[in-house]
């Protein structure tokens, strides 16, 4: 453990940031299964529903710094691409 006051601050803040972050991680990814559990049965109504929530979720935690712009983008494009070719 760390001896100096500014130090014991930094690991309850990390760690603070960390369990944020944890969160936020993990809506995104029930997000993404929801909308791939809907491709794979073949309900494209579905799936359209969720991924408009997955995007906002991804959109979120991009906002918050979270995810880089890029990856956020390329996970909506790949999901937007999957429900789209359902028929």
């Amino acid at each position: 453990m760390a001896n100096i006051k500014s130090a014991k601050k930094r690991i309850l803040v990390s760690q603070k940031r960390a369990d944020r972050n944890k969160s936020v991680r993990s809506r995104v990814k029930t997000a993404v299964k929801k909308v791939d559990a809907a491709i794979a049965q073949g309900d494209k109504a579905a799936a359209e529903a969720a991924l408009k929530n997955a995007v906002s979720e991804l959109d979120k935690a991009t906002r918050k710094g979270i995810y880089h712009k890029n990856t956020v983008a390329r996970k909506v494009s790949r999901l937007t691409l999957a429900v789209n070719k359902l028929a």
